[in-house]
């Protein structure tokens, strides 16, 4: 015994045989969906449509599922104010384009003894960055470079 539903059927409980007569002669598929139920569901269907259509739907789901593309840029603690301003230009324009930005400050030789002023420059970076995206991640200490976050806002 199976529950039968679909199109161009009376929904009820019907005998397998019954069940598979009503496919073959709508010259369809006869297709379980659900096994544990009691007693288990069939439905009359054509079975290769029904799976062009779950292929079709799971393609326009990938397709729009957004991906994430992360731009670096690279700075260093003492920075001047025009390659500043130069960086933060190529940021804005990443942001503007839906990448999110990582920017990171690069310490050579001794001057790690200068984090403090990477964390400073990295935060006014994000300061001057704060109409286009918001700070995804603080700046923290990696090594020899400072890394920070920014992910463009919607």
């Amino acid at each position: 015994m199976v529950r039968l539903v679909g199109d161009n059927i009376e929904t009820g409980i019907y005998s397998l045989r019954e069940a598979l007569a009503f496919a073959k002669e709508q010259e369809l598929d006869l297709v379980e969906i659900s096994a544990t139920a009691n007693p288990p569901v069939c439905r009359i269907l054509d079975y290769k449509k029904f799976l062009f259509e779950q292929k079709k739907k799971q393609k326009e789901i990938k397709a729009k599922a957004a991906k994430v593309v992360v731009k670096e840029i690279r700075l260093s603690p003492n920075i001047d104010e025009h390659d500043f301003d130069f960086k933060l230009k190529h940021a804005i324009r990443f942001l503007e384009e839906g990448a999110k930005v990582k920017v990171d400050v690069f310490f050579r030789g001794r001057s790690i003894v200068y984090k403090d002023q990477g964390e400073f420059t990295l935060l006014k970076f994000a300061q001057e960055l704060e109409e286009y995206g918001k700070v995804e991640s603080l700046p923290k200490l990696e090594g020899k470079r400072m890394i920070m976050v920014i992910a463009p806002k919607k």
